[in-house]
């Protein structure tokens, strides 16, 4: 049960990424393709998650798949997207922080208490997910998206 858990937070985080990814490389948000390329690399990483490999290693394979999804549907350079996808999770991690932290604070619930219930884990990772999506919608109102961005 806590692997669906797992995966379910994992594909909005996922799919916010993508977007501000896709934001700060000024190509227009198309939710289509990012939709169906998150929910695809979020399966893949949990699956990743869930072998016998070392921790961690789902994150970096998540990383780069990102990176080759942006690389192969726009006109975006690997470097580029690579640069773009990093500053994304970045942004994600220090959310995830602030958020994780604000919230242990307030309720004076630890942190290794609110990883233990897979659906709390899940509701407190959640307003990052929102935060990032937000914010990519931002970043494509500011940073104009340049016309035929995307291959497909």
């Amino acid at each position: 049960m806590s692997e669906v858990i797992s995966l379910l937070q994992g594909i909005p985080e996922t799919i916010a990424t993508l977007a501000l990814s896709l934001s700060f490389a000024r190509i227009s948000l198309r939710w289509l393709p990012i939709v169906v390329g998150g929910v695809i690399i979020s399966i893949i990483g949990s699956a990743i998650k869930l072998l016998p490999l070392t921790l961690g290693l789902h994150s970096v394979a998540m990383l780069l798949m990102c990176v080759l999804f942006i690389s192969k549907t726009t006109h975006i350079s690997p470097s580029k997207s690579f640069i773009v996808t990093i500053s994304s999770v970045i942004i994600l991690i220090f959310f995830e922080i602030v958020i994780h932290l604000s919230i242990s604070r307030l309720t004076t619930l630890s942190l290794e208490a609110a990883s233990t219930d897979s659906l709390l884990w899940f509701l407190i990772g959640l307003p990052q997910a929102i935060i990032i999506f937000i914010l990519s919608l931002l970043v494509s109102k500011i940073k104009k998206p340049v016309l035929n961005g995307w291959k497909i």
